[in-house]
């Protein structure tokens, strides 16, 4: 066979231009899909930027449903999701492959009342229009509550109302308290329109909101960019609470909430990162707290549906 310049020259550019993609594909960065909701709980992952380490991209798909979020991490629609402890609960006792690997938030709730109402405590809730989604982390604890003050759901209307909506039907009139999330209190207060009955944060399940989920699969699969997020999001975390002024900016610029209700939310909110004892405690409790008002017809699979074991790693590293 007879071997032309024009064959070897043509050989040549080939084998440059396989080299160079294979280069250009080395070189473009890793992008992690993070799944976020529109609230100052889920703020962390706006500062992620800041902490990214070479070679890494991450973004943020923001939903307004933690059940969307959560359902975002199970199809693997994304790698990562903070969502609601309720939402994540729900996932694994259905079976489905959702698995805690980190904290998120603590706290953001509260039971909020007409300004010019009478309501000044729980047991004022007596015979009055609440506001509650059903389903969420804020309806387990409500509950809760009210059994503690020897009440049941039975002694109020519940009106379904969706977050985004308790601050205008309180304005309104359409309920006499709601129990909300932040920054919904927050623009309450602010604006005058309502006033703090109480953060329901004094039953055995304390504060407990949010938490840090992946894909079972990821954890399997891929461990070395589980430690690479956990990393980013505890740097992120840790400088988001050190720094609650930047962080009110952040959610204005990014989230679109008023900056009057966000300065008076942040201080009932607490960001974290870390999967503790008393973070697994707290959700095992809140689990059955879930069972028996048969929101979930079993408990999930505990040792499936947690893993501290990144996290736990992360811990004995340094600060940095």
């Amino acid at each position: 066979m007879t071997i032309s310049r024009r064959t070897i020259l043509g050989g040549a550019v080939g084998a440059a231009a396989l080299a160079a993609t294979r280069s250009a594909r080395a070189q473009q960065p890793r992008v992690i899909k993070m799944a976020s909701l529109r609230l100052i709980h889920s703020i962390a992952p706006h500062f992620y930027e800041r902490f990214l380490p070479p070679g890494v991209q991450v973004e943020v798909i923001t939903f307004d449903s933690p059940t969307d979020g959560k359902n975002a991490v199970v199809t693997r629609s994304v790698d990562f999701g903070m969502f609601g402890i309720a939402a994540a609960t729900l996932g694994a006792a259905a079976g489905e492959p959702v698995v805690v690997i980190g904290g998120t938030c603590n706290g953001g709730m509260a039971v909020i009342a007409k300004a010019d109402s009478p309501i000044q405590t729980l047991r004022d809730l007596r015979g009055k229009r609440i506001g509650i989604w059903p389903g969420s982390t804020q309806e387990v604890f409500i509950m809760e509550r009210l059994r503690m003050e020897g009440m049941s759901i039975r002694d109020v209307t519940a009106v379904r109302v969706p977050f985004g909506e308790m601050h205008a039907m309180l304005a309104r009139g359409d309920i006499d308290a709601y129990v909300g999330a932040e920054p919904t209190p927050g623009l309450s207060i602010s604006s005058g329109v309502g006033r703090l009955v109480e953060y329901p944060y004094s039953t055995p399940m304390g504060s407990l909101n949010m938490v840090f989920c992946a894909h079972e699969q990821m954890l399997s699969q891929n461990p070395d960019l589980v430690m690479t997020m956990l990393r980013i999001h505890r740097k992120a975390t840790e400088f988001a609470m050190a720094n609650k002024p930047e962080m009110v900016n952040v959610a204005v610029q990014r989230l679109g909430a008023q900056r009057a209700a966000l300065e008076a939310a942040v201080g009932n909110v607490e960001l974290t990162w870390r999967m503790d004892d008393t973070l697994k405690r707290q959700a095992r409790l809140y689990a059955e707290h879930m069972l028996t008002l048969r929101q979930i017809r079993a408990l999930p699979n505990f040792d499936a549906f947690f893993n501290s074991s990144f996290n736990d790693r992360l811990a004995a590293e340094p600060a940095s």
